[in-house]
């Protein structure tokens, strides 16, 4: 849950605030699509929900835990117990092997039975078969699959995905989401989506548009006709 965050950053023409005073919810099980042109601010967003920005102003909590009653430290541990993140580029390990890759983020985090678990979410991904093949002997759309099945691999609370098929071709992309989704149901994982993809956002429940620092909700071709920022927004379904 975000409450009136805003983030600022001084800038050589003076202050430039990139986020604005948005507040927002989101549950378990829930998707939430977040759209806007390049340098709107939404991966600024995404950074201060999951923790890796701190804002400027207004208050974030995280898996039940206010973000600034933790210091840094404390937000990389919550980070590694509760959030899983899917990135455009894979960002796997060269030197690893699907099977390793996902056990190192299970490692790290101190998760119990790391290989077990790894094993099951390769499987669940459909690459039981590509255990001990580097990145290099994968397609893109594998790579991915091995980076989902990293960041669900430890059952996180919320899931953060920017641009997750950005690097993908269209039909590629379009498996790859299945799968995001499909693990996002079975898992019940919130799912917070960045991208520029009119077609992976509306399978969200939820989309909302970064406009120029601020957040608003409804459908992204009439976003910016709506008469007030989401500052008070929730997408709460409670």
């Amino acid at each position: 849950m975000a409450r009136n965050v805003s983030y600022a950053v001084d800038a050589p023409g003076g202050r430039l605030e990139i986020v604005k005073d948005i507040s927002l919810e989101l549950n378990a099980g829930q998707t939430l699509a977040i759209v806007g042109a390049s340098g709107s601010g939404k991966t600024t967003l995404l950074g201060l929900l999951a923790g890796l920005e701190t804002p400027t102003a207004g208050d974030i909590w995280l898996a039940g835990r206010n973000l600034g009653d933790l210091d840094e430290d404390g937000r990389a541990r919550l980070r590694r117990a509760r959030v899983g993140f899917v990135f455009q580029s894979f960002h796997l390990l060269p030197s690893l092997t699907a099977l390793e890759n996902v056990m190192l983020a299970l490692e790290i985090g101190r998760i119990d039975q790391p290989r077990e678990r790894a094993l099951q979410a390769l499987r669940q991904v459909g690459l039981d078969h590509r255990l001990d093949h580097y990145p290099r002997q994968l397609s893109g759309g594998e790579q991915q699959r091995v980076a989902i099945a990293r960041a669900f691999a430890g059952n996180p609370a919320i899931l953060f995905a920017d641009e997750p098929t950005g690097n993908l071709d269209r039909k590629t992309g379009d498996a790859v989401a299945d799968l995001l989704f499909d693990l996002n149901e079975r898992n019940g994982t919130a799912l917070v989506l960045v991208t520029h993809d009119p077609r992976l956002a509306e399978r969200c429940a939820d989309v909302a548009t970064m406009d120029d620092g601020q957040l608003r909700f409804g459908p992204a071709e009439d976003a910016g006709q709506t008469d007030s920022p989401a500052k008070a927004a929730s997408v709460s379904r409670t």
